[in-house]
């Protein structure tokens, strides 16, 4: 779900657009397909249930929902998702979807925001550790801090359910999907005081240069989404641009971030190649060679999508 920065007005456009625009976000419209890219990605991290229940599907048809997003990812060079668990129902329905479907794997956690809302945590902390043993769920998240939706009162079950999530992804050898809201210094602590994970995904990066520069150095992995399209995302591209290609990702987060010029419509994995031509214009890459850099992460960090199951 969103880590992203503060948002700002878009660009300006003509009356005629942009009542066109408002109409389209009432009406929960999908943006048009982009040019499809020539070498496959993946989505690192999208919410297929969210985005069913909340935006429905492109074209509003019938069929299959997931089968209809799964195929629109496809003809736009998206081949693979990560379906990323919020709660123990979300994190059930994905582990379900990615043992029915080699397109898809899965993560479980229960949300930062979440946490402190259960009255059972170590219940449903149980659950999603045994859903992270699990061959097709491949990560444990998205775990993590958010001081920014989460008061004072929740903070110390929202520390304790990230470390036990720490804990889970070590126990099972499985990637650490982290949502950092607003708590970039104290997501840090957390991991240098548990000792992180062999692979640690920075979901919906929102820092800057200096920020990125730390996690690289840890050896994570920084996930950008829609938000490094927006205008007011300068210091998000100035970390993009330092990131080496083995530790890049692109991510929707779908339904949210909608990268430009479709900002407030839903989103999907198809739109990924708006975001990963943006990506390759800040880092002065080829489109291509992302693509291929990014997969090739991917495939390490969580493993092969159609690969035998252990």
């Amino acid at each position: 779900m969103p880590s992203s920065p503060a948002q700002s007005s878009p660009a300006q456009s003509s009356p005629a657009q942009s009542r066109r625009d408002k109409d389209a976000r009432r009406a929960g419209e999908f943006p048009p397909a982009p040019e499809p890219l020539r070498v496959p990605v993946f989505d690192s991290h999208t919410h297929l249930d969210l985005t069913i229940q909340e935006a429905g599907i492109p074209g509003g048809g019938a069929g299959d929902p997931v089968a209809v997003l799964l195929d629109a990812a496809t003809k736009a060079g998206i081949d693979r998702v990560v379906q990323v668990g919020v709660d123990v129902q979300s994190s059930r329905w994905g582990a379900e979807l990615a043992a029915g479907n080699d397109a898809v794997l899965a993560t479980v956690a229960i949300h930062p925001n979440e946490a402190p809302r259960l009255s059972d945590l170590d219940e449903a902390l149980r659950e999603i550790e045994a859903l992270a043993a699990l061959p097709r769920v491949r990560g444990v998240g998205e775990t993590g801090l958010d001081t920014f939706r989460t008061g004072d009162d929740g903070r110390a079950a929202q520390e304790a359910s990230f470390r036990a999530h720490v804990a889970i992804a070590k126990r099972y050898g499985k990637a650490l999907v982290i949502h950092d809201r607003d708590a970039h210094a104290e997501v840090l602590r957390v991991l240098d005081e548990e000792g992180a994970p062999e692979s640690v995904v920075m979901h919906c990066f929102s820092g800057d240069a200096a920020f990125a520069a730390e996690c690289v150095r840890r050896g994570f992995h920084l996930s950008f989404a829609g938000t490094v399209t927006f205008a007011s995302a300068g210091d998000l591209r100035e970390a993009a641009a330092l990131v080496p290609a083995g530790q890049i990702m692109v991510e929707t987060d779908a339904p949210y971030l909608t990268p430009m010029p479709f900002r407030g419509r839903p989103n999907a994995s198809y739109l990924i190649p708006l975001t990963v031509r943006r990506l390759a214009e800040v880092r002065g890459q080829d489109v291509d060679d992302l693509c291929a850099a990014i997969s090739a992460t991917g495939e390490r960090v969580f493993g092969g999508w159609r690969a035998p199951i252990p």
